[in-house]
């Protein structure tokens, strides 16, 4: 097997070929001056099973171009198999029309992914379970609750927290979650959402959680207003302590300052994203998933 990473996660392979006691590659990616990619593979894949890993975040249309065209020219270059290793799959969370005239992009990338000669996908703790039926190509959804648990444990005393989902759509993640940790406690904010600003209007909570160190359990945080949010809902609502827990750190536009200037403690996220530099804080601590990643690839 070989192992290929893409220009957004170039990190994330190395450290995943590391656990695979292989050797990273890397496929030339040239740019023209009108933005058009070139992607090449130097060395020889004849015969060979080979891995690309390339996460879609910010910007996902570039990212996602050239994972297409990865995946074009492995083919090309007579590889046996070509699997796709996408940590964070752009486009999930438009996984259904919300408002009429809209697309369903992510059934648009998982059609274009089914066609692109994939064998099979891997990725992390997508929005919903239903997007791996918008796929005919089999999709392995690994989660980065494991890594969390371990952090948890390490790090807290089990019997003062409690576990919040941001949303209703969270429950099943703290659910999970919950019984990793033996079952410890967990409450869900209730609320309306205003959609132009994405703010939480009337948050209300639905569980205990007075006098506990509170830990918000996300998937993605994007512009960090919705954590921002709830770790004040929870200030008021008399947690002693809030931290906050997510998957993908796509931290769009200001959301390290935002999550910086928080009640919150600490916010964990794991390396799905590559985090450059001007977008890091000092409350923030990655987390790896490369060991689950590399163990779902041996097997």
């Amino acid at each position: 097997m070989k192992v290929f990473g893409g220009s957004a996660s170039k990190s994330l392979t190395e450290k995943i070929a590391k656990h695979l006691s292989l050797e990273a590659s890397f496929l030339d990616v040239f740019v023209f001056p009108d933005k058009e990619k070139r992607i090449r593979v130097r060395e020889k894949v004849l015969d060979d099973d080979c891995i690309i890993i390339q996460s879609t975040n910010t910007p996902p249309d570039e990212n996602y171009m050239e994972l297409f065209l990865s995946i074009d020219c492995l083919k090309r270059s007579g590889a046996k198999s070509v699997k796709a290793f996408v940590p964070y799959l752009g486009y999930q969370r438009q996984d259904h029309i919300f408002r009429d005239g809209e697309a369903v992009s992510a059934e648009v990338i998982a059609g274009i992914l089914d066609k692109s000669g994939l064998l099979e996908i891997y990725s992390f703790d997508l929005h919903t379970p239903k997007i791996i039926d918008m796929f005919n190509i089999p999709v392995h959804h690994l989660s980065a609750l494991p890594v969390f648990s371990r952090k948890i444990k390490k790090d807290f005393n089990l019997g003062d927290l409690v576990l919040v989902s941001p949303d209703m759509g969270g429950i099943r993640r703290i659910k999970e979650l919950s019984e990793l940790l033996g079952n410890i406690p967990f409450a869900t904010v209730l609320k309306n959402r205003n959609l132009n600003s994405g703010k939480i209007q009337d948050g209300q909570l639905d569980g205990d959680v007075r006098g506990k160190i509170a830990l918000i359990v996300d998937d993605i945080i994007a512009t960090g207003i919705t954590i921002a949010d709830t770790s004040n809902l929870l200030i008021n609502s008399g947690v002693s302590k809030v931290f906050a827990f997510a998957t993908h750190a796509v931290f769009a536009g200001r959301a390290s300052e935002i999550l910086q200037k928080s009640p919150l403690e600490r916010v964990f996220v794991s390396d799905t994203i590559e985090i450059p530099d001007d977008k890091q804080f000092p409350k923030l601590e990655i987390l790896s998933i490369s060991e689950i990643a590399a163990e779902a690839l041996k097997s």
